[in-house]
């Protein structure tokens, strides 16, 4: 799903598909209001807030997801490609102790 948001009255580009649940939006918005107040020395609102969880989502986020999904396929395509050895079991077995 692709969504664009209008900000300020400026229709944005088409934005990564990220959804979060309301309740964590709202941690988040609590979060980099308290960034923004212990660390940079500046009070600032919802709205603010809203806007930089928007940026660091469409920004930032992509980059992190590539990357992630990067991560995951090179740990999967290694699991499997040790499939062989970590999973065989010798055929045809049962007669062998017999002679």
């Amino acid at each position: 799903m692709v969504c664009a948001r209008a900000v300020h009255g400026t229709r944005l580009r088409a934005a990564m598909a990220i959804t979060l649940l309301p309740e964590t939006e709202k941690r988040l918005y609590v979060s980099i209001k308290r960034f923004f107040a212990e660390k940079l020395d500046d009070d600032i609102g919802d709205l603010k807030a809203r806007l930089v969880l928007d940026y660091c989502l469409r920004e930032i986020g992509p980059t992190i997801y590539n990357q992630a999904i990067a991560d995951a396929q090179a740990w999967m395509q290694g699991k499997v490609a040790d499939l062989d050895g970590s999973r065989f079991e010798p055929e045809f077995n049962f007669w062998k102790d017999d002679r």
